[in-house]
């Protein structure tokens, strides 16, 4: 489980998933997670992808097995976390990478394409806002009251499952599963990451984005509206827009085959590495 050790700035951790030929160099494609998860978040994509491109699964600072060894109100930004990108990219040893992030983490992408596009090949983007709505804001603090009361974990995390995260007939494994290995994480991290993402706003980067970019969205999504969807449309030059069947936000855990198929296919159009064997 390789680490990113920096003096002056939290140490960062990754996994990296390969089970590509070892004589063929193939590209590395990060899968970057989004508000208050962890690595563990892409678990159903891996199979998929794996056996083409390396993949490179970072927590996000002070997340998962991340270090929180940094000023949560000063140093907690969209910069800070690009900057975390690209020391992960140096680490890799990479000039450049293919990069998917799921909702907040598809804004650190499109914060990273802008910024330094000679890093990012392709930006993939599932879910992700151009701005957090009033639907979607991250309500609990880091305190944490009692469960069942206003400003807890669990009340935040059932009220947003099931307002805009998972249909009422998903798997209730998974919902369950989902629940667990986000408690698993710093709450102070996570509040303070909900404040990030409440005021992000990325409509800026959009024009200046260079790179082939992919959207993975839902249908009718609660949070990536059509409004939203229709800024990216007449803001990023080289999109292509794909829609998953759901009004629901996470299309990447409720969809993950073909969300992952798509984005195989994209990004073979660019590096041309076959995604599917004889």
């Amino acid at each position: 489980m390789p680490y990113v050790e920096r003096p002056g700035a939290p140490t960062l951790h990754y996994v990296v998933d390969d089970f590509t030929d070892p004589w063929k160099n193939a590209p590395y494609l990060i899968l970057q997670h989004g508000n208050g998860r962890s690595a563990q978040f892409w678990y159903s994509w891996v199979p998929y992808l794996s056996r083409f491109y390396k993949i490179v699964r970072p927590d996000v600072r002070g997340l998962g097995r991340s270090s929180a060894d940094f000023n949560l109100e000063t140093e907690f930004t969209l910069e800070t976390c690009v900057d975390d990108v690209r020391a992960i990219i140096d680490h890799l040893g990479a000039d450049s990478v293919h990069f998917c992030g799921e909702s907040m983490g598809g804004m650190i992408g499109m914060a990273l394409a802008t910024l330094h596009p000679s890093r990012v090949r392709t930006l993939t983007l599932v879910s992700t806002p151009v701005s957090i709505n009033e639907r979607g804001k991250v309500t609990f603090t880091a305190q944490d009251p009692a469960a069942g009361k206003a400003g807890s974990v669990d009340t935040w995390l059932e009220a947003s499952n099931r307002n805009m995260r998972f249909p009422p007939d998903a798997d209730p494994g998974l919902v369950t599963w989902y629940n667990a290995e986000f408690k698993k994480n710093r709450r102070e991290v996570q509040a303070a990451m909900g404040e990030l993402v409440n005021r992000a706003n990325v409509a800026s980067y959009l024009a200046n984005i260079k790179v082939p970019v992919l959207g993975l969205y839902p249908t009718n999504g609660p949070l990536t509206t059509p409004e939203q969807e229709q800024m990216l449309i007449n803001s990023i030059q080289d999109l292509r827009l794909i829609h998953m069947p759901a009004s629901y936000h996470k299309v990447q855990m409720i969809f993950p085959a073909a969300c992952a198929t798509h984005l195989l296919h994209f990004i073979a159009r660019y590096d041309g590495v076959p995604c599917r064997e004889n």
